[in-house]
């Protein structure tokens, strides 16, 4: 069942094996929720810890919510001197945070990545989704929905790694189809705002678009206010990403723009969360001891469609 998360698995292995007795302090740095995917990084992160200290009282878990990559890093500094075990991080961007993450790494403190990887290699684990794959499966299924021919506007994430592989993996398939025309391609930084001021540039600029990757279901919601504001009906396809619940509804109720989507869990938080206290518990993987945990961890990205929407719709999730 697509829907059983890997963080119940993790949960429930440490748990019978009952590996350590000592305490453990587990650091959490994560953006504040300033949209809704980030709403649901911090809900899930706070579900897991909830979890995890209801079944082991040795640990102690402190979670910081960070507005911008500077007060992350004063955020990590602070965990530092609190003594902390292990570090799950989210970091804000990449080239900011990589250098107070690196000094964490290298000071024995276990380190667990999320989501946005750093500019080099300075973590135990790295968990993430498909980010090559979520640019490719929008271009495919784009790309089919188009027969081949058409003008796409591009609306990127935050100038991070994991931006720059959903786009070049967006590039890439749309150089087999040299009847499709990429007529932009700007950061909105995966706001719902951003998303609606770029989208009514895009439309004075541009007097035919065929398709718009809006790459985040935040952006896409203020892409689709910007166009219905503008009264145009020549797009025929809108692709966001990350599977939040209103898009999939869209999906699941027929609409003509809104057909298909790509998935990317915030409830991969609560995985890295469960990694970082396997780290320091004894590095378990399912059910089995090893010498050391996976480095990387990708979730698969999947292409959500009206024929399977009822498998990823989850009404009572906060995204």
């Amino acid at each position: 069942m697509k829907k059983k998360f890997l963080v119940c698995l993790i949960i429930a292995v440490v748990s019978i094996l009952a590996i350590a007795k000592d305490k453990y302090k587990i650091g959490v740095s994560i953006p504040s929720a300033d949209h809704g995917w980030t709403g649901g990084i911090v809900w899930w992160a706070e579900r897991a810890i909830s979890d995890w200290k209801s079944q082991d009282p040795n640990l102690d878990f402190v979670l910081l919510t960070a507005v911008s990559p500077e007060e992350q890093v004063a955020a990590v500094e602070d965990l530092m001197v609190q003594k902390i075990d292990a570090l799950v991080i989210l970091p804000h961007d990449s080239a900011t945070l990589t250098p107070i993450v690196e000094e964490a790494y290298k000071s024995g403190i276990y380190t667990v990545v999320v989501d946005r990887g750093l500019v080099k290699e300075a973590q135990d684990v790295y968990i993430a989704g498909d980010n090559p794959g979520m640019g490719r499966v929008a271009a495919e299924w784009i790309a089919k929905e188009l027969n081949g021919k058409g003008k796409i506007v591009v609306l990127e994430g935050i100038p991070t790694v994991i931006n720059t592989e959903r786009v070049n993996a967006f590039m890439e398939v749309m150089k087999e189809y040299p009847g499709i025309e990429i007529l932009d391609s700007q950061p909105a930084y995966w706001s719902t705002q951003k998303g609606l001021e770029i989208m009514e540039n895009y439309l004075q600029k541009y007097p035919q678009i065929d398709a718009v990757w809006a790459q985040d279901d935040d952006v896409l919601k203020g892409v689709l206010q910007a166009y219905k504001e503008s009264g145009r009906k020549d797009i025929k396809i809108m692709f966001g990403g990350a599977g939040s619940k209103d898009i999939i509804k869209m999906i699941l109720d027929g609409d003509p723009l809104v057909r298909a989507d790509v998935t990317y869990p915030p409830s991969m938080i609560a995985t890295g969360i469960s990694l970082g206290v396997m780290g320091v518990k004894g590095e378990v993987w399912n059910g089995f001891y090893q010498h050391k945990l996976p480095s990387k961890i990708i979730l698969a990205a999947e292409l959500i469609t009206r024929e399977n929407a009822h498998e990823y719709y989850m009404p009572d999730s906060i995204f």
